[in-house]
C-alpha cells in the first residue's frame, strides 16, 4: 500500500519536472508548428496561435490547467500529429511493448543458461571467451552496435531490412541491439550469484548427503539466484521500454521512442509530457509487481512482513 501511495508523488514530480524542462526550450510549439510546415509566420500570427494554444499564460497557470486535464484523463492535443495525445500514444504503445518483450525474452533465454554454464565451468576455454564477449558487449554503445548490424546484415549481406516493420524479420536487428548488452550483464551477474551460493555452508551439507550437482542447482541454488535477480529484471523491463528511443529512431521503427524523438524536434509538449508519464507508470508498476513477486518467492520476506504486522 505504501508503494501504491508513493506512485502519486512520483507521478506528480514527473509531471512537474517534465513540464518545466519542456518550457525552458528557446522556441515554443506555435513557432515550431509553422516552421515544420515550411511557413515563416509574422509576429501577429505567432501571438494569435500562442493565445489559441494557451502559451501566453503564466507557466504556473498552464501547469495547473494541464494537471487538471490530466487528472480527468485528458493529456491534450498533439500539435504536430494533429490528433488526441491518448490516441497517438496508444497507437504506438503496442509496437514498443512488442519490441521490449521480445528483447526481454531473448535476454532470459540466453543469459540464464550461459550464466549457469559459466558458473559450473569456470576454468573452461568457452567461459573465457564468454567473459571477453561480456566485457565487449558492456562497452559497446547500442547505437554504434545498431549501425554495425545495419552495415553488415542489411547493406552487405542484405539479410534483414534497414527499416524495421511489424514483421518478425524486421524485429531481429533491433532486438539484438537491445538485448545483447543485457545478456552480457546478466550472464556475469548470474554466474557470480551462483558461485556465491555454491560457497555457502548449506551446499557443503547437501553434497555430504550425496545430492547431485544438478539437483543442488535446480532445487536450491537457482531459486535463491532468481529471488535476488528479480528486482534487477524488473529494472531491465523499464530500461528496455525507456531505452528504445534511439534504437527505434535508427531503425525507423514506429514505436513510442521514435514518436517522442520527433515530438522533441517539433516541440510537441503534450506528446513529450504524456511519454514521460507513460514511462513512469510502466516503470513504477513493473517494480511494484517485482516486489510482490519477491514476497511470493522468498518466505523470509513474508515472515518479516508478518512480524511487522504483529508488532503494529
Amino acid at each position: 500500500m505504501k508503494r501504491i501511495l508513493s506512485l502519486f508523488s512520483v507521478l506528480f514530480l514527473v509531471t512537474l519536472v517534465t513540464f518545466i524542462m519542456t518550457n525552458l526550450a528557446p522556441s515554443d510549439s506555435a513557432e515550431m508548428y509553422y516552421l515544420s510546415k515550411g511557413i515563416t509566420p509574422s509576429e501577429e500570427v505567432l501571438n494569435e496561435t500562442r493565445h489559441e494554444m494557451g502559451l501566453d499564460k503564466n507557466i504556473v497557470v498552464r501547469y495547473v490547467d494541464w494537471l487538471n486535464d490530466f487528472v480527468h484523463g485528458d493529456l491534450g492535443y498533439s500539435y504536430h500529429y494533429g490528433q488526441d495525445v491518448n490516441q497517438q500514444m496508444l497507437s504506438k504503445l503496442p509496437n514498443t511493448l512488442k519490441l521490449a518483450m521480445f528483447s526481454f525474452v531473448v535476454v532470459l533465454a540466453f543469459s540464464i543458461p550461459l550464466g549457469i554454464y559459466s558458473a559450473t565451468h569456470r576454468h573452461s576455454l568457452i567461459n573465457s571467451i564468454l567473459k571477453n564477449i561480456s566485457f565487449l558487449g558492456l562497452s559497446l554503445p547500442n547505437f554504434w552496435l545498431a549501425l554495425l548490424l545495419i552495415l553488415l546484415f542489411s547493406v552487405k549481406i542484405q539479410l534483414f531490412p534497414v527499416i524495421s516493420g511489424s514483421s518478425l524479420k524486421g524485429l531481429v536487428l533491433p532486438v539484438c541491439c537491445l538485448s545483447f548488452p543485457l545478456i552480457c550483464s546478466y550472464t556475469r551477474m548470474i554466474q557470480n550469484a551462483i558461485l556465491e551460493q555454491l560457497n555457502q555452508d548449506y551446499i557443503i551439507g547437501l553434497k555430504a548427503r550425496g545430492m547431485k550437482q544438478s539437483e543442488i542447482l535446480l532445487k536450491h541454488v537457482l531459486p535463491h539466484v532468481f529471488t535476488t535477480l528479480s528486482s534487477l529484471l524488473g529494472l531491465s523491463i523499464g530500461h528496455l521500454l525507456g531505452g528504445t528511443a534511439i534504437i527505434e529512431t535508427i531503425f525507423s521503427y514506429q514505436g513510442l521512442g521514435n514518436m517522442v524523438v520527433e515530438a522533441i524536434r517539433y516541440r510537441d509538449y503534450p506528446i513529450i509530457q504524456a511519454y514521460a508519464i507513460y514511462m513512469a507508470l510502466i516503470y513504477v508498476f513493473v517494480n511494484l509487481f517485482v516486489d510482490i513477486f519477491q514476497q511470493v518467492l522468498n518466505p523470509r520476506l513474508r515472515r518479516r512482513f508478518n512480524e511487522k504486522k504483529v508488532k503494529n
